[in-house]
Formats: C-alpha cells, sequence, structure tokens
C-alpha cells in the first residue's frame, strides 16, 4: 500500500509564487522518480517536471525558467517550487511516482491540489 499527499496549493496573482510538496508513504522499496503534473478542466493532464532518483530533472517548455523541482528534505519526498505564475498555470496539480513496492514497480497518484493563478 502506498499513498501519495500533495500539499501547498492554493490561490495566487499573476507573478506570485507558490511551493508545492509531496510526501509518499506506504511499503515502498524504492523510488525511481518522481515528479508533477497538471490538468485543467478539458485538458489532457500534462506532465510539468520530474526528478529521477540520481537527480535528472525534465521539466515542461511553458514552465523552464519558471518552475524548479528538487527532492525534499524528508526521505520520499518532492517540492516544486513556482515562480512567476501565470493564469494558464492554474490546475489541478498531481504528485506522481514511478516506485517499486512490494515486489513490483508501478506509477502511483496523489489525489492533487488545485492552483488558481487570477487577478
Amino acid at each position: 500500500q502506498v499513498q501519495l499527499v500533495e500539499s501547498g496549493g492554493g490561490s495566487v496573482q499573476p507573478g506570485g509564487s507558490l511551493r508545492l510538496s509531496c510526501a509518499a508513504s506506504g511499503s515502498i522499496f524504492s523510488i525511481n522518480l518522481m515528479g508533477w503534473y497538471r490538468q485543467a478542466p478539458g485538458k489532457e493532464r500534462e506532465l510539468v517536471a520530474d526528478i529521477t532518483r540520481r537527480g535528472t530533472t525534465k521539466y515542461a517548455d511553458s514552465v523552464k525558467g519558471r518552475f524548479t523541482i528538487s527532492r525534499g528534505n524528508a526521505e520520499n519526498t518532492v517540492s516544486l517550487q513556482m515562480n512567476s505564475l501565470k493564469p494558464e498555470d492554474t490546475a489541478v496539480y498531481y504528485c506522481n511516482a514511478d516506485l517499486v513496492s512490494d515486489y513490483t514497480t508501478n506509477r502511483y497518484w496523489g489525489k492533487g491540489t488545485l492552483v488558481t493563478v487570477s487577478s
């Protein structure tokens, strides 16, 4: 049993900042990858950023230079620092993890946290 819990979502004005955090818990043997996806109403879920166990990062073109993904201070955590937020960043942000649990490798998802950017 694995759970991913997100925190840090909220409302902010354009140009503002938010920091999202995700904590994975449960029967975890190892984590291969953790990252963030987002989904706006009527749109497909898209990758925002991810980070491998070795620290290699990937970003969507739309967030490069504004968002930074990093490992959290606690084990099995990841954070997403979002700066210079734009209205088009408004979406539900989902934490995801590719990890090994009970001898199998699967992708797990959090329930999501809402980010709203508006005046």
